[in-house]
């Protein structure tokens, strides 16, 4: 196993640099596994002795408490991308973004719209990793993953890993799976994009939903939104230090939604209508950034050197100072405003290490 060993009575300065939002504090061990067979030993070796484990890869989906973390970071950097006609499998170390473009020059569609999410491939089941009207779930078909219970290695279906919007088995038990592979059915559309989902990638190429056009040109455009909301990683752009979305677009049920709608007409007038979208029977998904803005947390909202992105009202970003207690005292103030403002609570997305809102 390859390892960054430090004196055990040394901990390791900062677990900062492996976040894109650069913050956290310090661990007192840090292993790095290249192979699958070194995810395990180092999962077992932790399990044995009691030791707390935090797995990290890609590190965009982490909110980690200045005192850092008391116990082993296991780093997954594994790497495998094996594409088979429309059948691909990543090692969970996999760049994400890199096997997105992958899959789009080889002509095959179903991830196009999900480019420049930074992170790696095995984070993607995880949170059901989706913007722009695609999500990991719809072609996502194996998870190979390390039982820590049982302590072997099995398979789940995509029915077994029970997704839901930005959810799954392995988000709601993260002791339960170390996920080592991931496999997908991509569509082989002779280079043509699936069917264009979201309203704004769709006003973006000049189609209508449900159109298809190049893969490529999807990809293009959807790196072209993202970038435009500071959500492409860019080291001297401290509007991408950040965690992605750190809030998740609340869904409502009919009678809190029209409690909302309520709420919106008191606030803001008797013909304004908030963002709605069907969720399933009587549920409702409305729009998160919409509710930040609405309660008064603008673009770049923010005094100190945690501040909303200049760019996106959901991306909370460090301006390349802060702490963590600084970006959780911002967003706490985000969500009880929008509380207050609306009645409606957000949740954040990112997992939280140490920390909580």
């Amino acid at each position: 196993m390859q390892e960054l060993h430090i004196d055990p009575g040394v901990p390791l300065a900062s677990l900062a640099p492996l976040t894109t939002l650069r913050l956290g504090g310090p661990a007192k061990r840090l292993v790095t596994a290249t192979t699958d067979d070194e995810v395990i030993a180092a999962v077992r070796e932790a399990d044995e002795s009691g030791t707390p484990l935090l797995i990290v890869a890609g590190g965009s989906n982490l909110v980690i408490a200045d005192e850092g973390f008391d116990g082993t970071v296991l780093r997954i950097a594994t790497r495998g991308f094996d594409l088979t006609g429309s059948r691909l499998e990543l090692a969970a170390g996999e760049n994400w973004s890199k096997a997105v473009a992958r899959t789009v020059e080889a002509g095959l569609a179903g991830v196009e719209c999900l480019a420049g999410i930074p992170g790696s491939a095995g984070a993607t089941p995880i949170q059901n990793v989706g913007a722009y009207g695609q999500e990991v779930s719809s072609t996502l078909t194996e998870v190979v993953a390390y039982d820590r219970r049982r302590g072997e290695v099995v398979t789940l279906t995509n029915a077994e890993c029970d997704f839901s919007y930005r959810h799954s088995r392995f988000k709601a038990d993260p002791a339960g799976h170390v996920v080592l592979r991931v496999r997908f059915t991509l569509e082989d559309a002779e280079g043509l994009s699936a069917p264009i989902r979201y309203a704004e990638t769709a006003r973006l190429l000049g189609v209508e939903a449900g159109d298809r056009v190049p893969a490529a040109q999807a990809r293009e455009a959807v790196l072209r939104l993202r970038a435009g909301k500071g959500m492409v990683l860019d080291p001297d752009d401290h509007d991408t230090w950040s965690a992605g979305s750190f809030f998740t677009n609340p869904i409502l049920d009919e009678t809190a939604f029209a409690a909302f709608v309520d709420r919106v007409r008191e606030r803001l007038g008797p013909d304004v209508a908030p963002p709605a979208f069907p969720a399933g029977e009587g549920r409702t998904k409305t729009s998160a950034a919409w509710l930040i803005d609405k309660a008064g947390f603008t673009k770049g909202y923010g005094q100190g050197p945690a501040r909303i992105s200049t760019k996106h009202t959901l991306a909370l970003t460090n301006r390349g100072s802060a702490t963590t207690a600084d970006l959780l005292a911002l967003a706490r103030e985000v969500r009880d405003g929008v509380h207050e403002a609306f009645g409606v609570t957000l949740t954040n997305e990112p997992v939280m290490v140490g920390c909580a809102l």
